[in-house]
């Protein structure tokens, strides 16, 4: 990792764009974006991204700046001692090419540290001559000799002693930021990272499963982190095809062929509308009402859109305007409290049938929550216990789905009896 390197990104963090950054520095925009690249390379964590065509820094950024500024520091004082030291003017453009390396500057604190290029070089397991050539090209940037060569060893010059003091705060501050990121490194190693299908609220049977995970994983002493994240269907598929999570809550298997999966609820489909509404029907709600649905990157919505689309009685579905959202529970709140209609999977409508109206459609429209995973020791162990969650909540709705009311037939009791398919 280049000093110049770390330059450029800590300018990219501060302006907050790779092009005006470029443009300053007088580098192409490939430039600076490798720069950036090798520094999160470096630290194991992602510092920007991408949205909309704009460069966005992320939270961790501002961390890592922070850390940066020890080293910044160190350079502007070394930029004194140099043999051709930059005018003020042209600090910036100086220090974003700084050839100097953190590997190099490590050697350098080893040879004084050692007081012998030969026993430096046996450490380092470099050899000897390969040494001599980055301390004799290190003086040749300050313009002075750093080490005075006598018969028992090399000492540290005048000058090389204030060289070593500034170099030492410059590898301390780089250790400190790649301590923490080989922790990371290696917390994200043993992590299960589990994605799911975004919950309908806290109530929902997969926020429920995923707490009951994690507290019987704690529970039982596994020594792999956990890590879960929500995602729509289509991003939770690419995540497991990246290796980005090990282990998939969806509401579709399309495109998992490639790992390892099972059912993990069978259901259908209903409707649920606002709890002072009276229509009997699909058709009803959807003439009399807005709809706001998951979009097609979720089973959910892709279902919906399917029902709506495919059959001839429900052309009407067609022409209308219908807001997508692939956040659920803004989706419950649209139906609970502003007159909206919407489409889930039984399961997870009968835990909110307190705030909506369930409505059964004409015919049964299956659906299937499944799990899928890398085939990883830890993710076949979580698999196995959200199994178990789920058994467990499924059976717990059975017991209770007789305690459900349901307002002007919402159609609830044939929610009920179908419930016992769920599993």
């Amino acid at each position: 990792m280049y000093l110049g390197a770390l330059f450029v990104a800590d300018m990219v963090f501060s302006i907050g764009s790779v092009r005006e950054t470029a443009r300053r520095l007088s580098f192409s925009a490939s430039t600076v974006s490798g720069a950036l690249r090798r520094l999160e390379t470096e630290l194991a964590m992602k510092l920007v991204e991408r949205a909309s065509g704009e460069l966005a820094t992320l939270l961790a950024s501002s961390k890592v700046q922070k850390g940066l500024q020890p080293i910044l520091s160190g350079m502007r004082q070394l930029s004194t001692l140099m043999k051709e030291p930059p005018a003020p003017k042209d600090y910036d453009q100086w220090a974003a090419r700084l050839p100097l390396k953190i590997a190099t500057i490590e050697r350098f604190l080893e040879v004084a540290d050692q007081g012998s290029i030969n026993r430096a070089a046996r450490r380092l397991r470099l050899g000897q001559p390969q040494l001599s050539l980055q301390i004799a090209n290190l003086e040749e940037l300050f313009g002075c000799r750093l080490f005075a060569r006598q018969a028992q060893g090399s000492v540290l010059t005048e000058a090389g002693q204030e060289v070593h003091a500034i170099l030492s705060a410059i590898a301390q501050a780089w250790d400190e930021m790649k301590a923490a990121a080989d922790e990371r490194f290696q917390r994200t190693a043993r992590a299960v990272r589990i994605g799911s299908i975004i919950p309908t609220g806290s109530e929902s049977w997969v926020a429920r499963s995923l707490a009951s995970l994690v507290s019987r994983w704690n529970i039982g002493g596994n020594s792999n982190m956990l890590s879960l994240l929500l995602m729509t269907a289509d991003d939770l598929r690419e995540a497991l095809r990246s290796g980005r999570i090990d282990v998939a809550i969806v509401d579709s298997v399309f495109g998992l062929d490639a790992f390892e999966h099972v059912e993990l609820v069978a259901t259908d489909m209903v409707a649920i509308a606002p709890p002072d509404s009276t229509e009997q029907t699909f058709a009803a709600l959807m003439e009399n009402h807005p709809l706001c649905v998951p979009s097609p990157r979720t089973g959910i919505g892709n279902a919906a859109t399917a029902f709506g689309y495919d059959s001839r009685d429900r052309r009407r579905f067609r022409g209308r305007d219908i807001t997508s959202a692939d956040s659920l529970p803004v989706i419950v709140d649209l139906v609970a409290n502003h007159g909206y209609v919407s489409f889930l999977g039984r399961v997870s409508a009968l835990p909110i049938a307190d705030k909506v109206r369930i409505v059964d459609p004409d015919e049964i429209l299956p659906l299937s929550y499944h799990l899928a995973h890398n085939g990883r020791k830890a993710s076949v162990e979580a698999c196995r216990l959200i199994q178990q969650a789920v058994r467990e909540l499924v059976g717990e709705m059975g017991t209770t789905r007789r305690r459900l009311s349901s307002p002007a037939g919402s159609g609830t009791n044939a929610a009920s009896s179908r419930l016992g398919r769920l599993g």
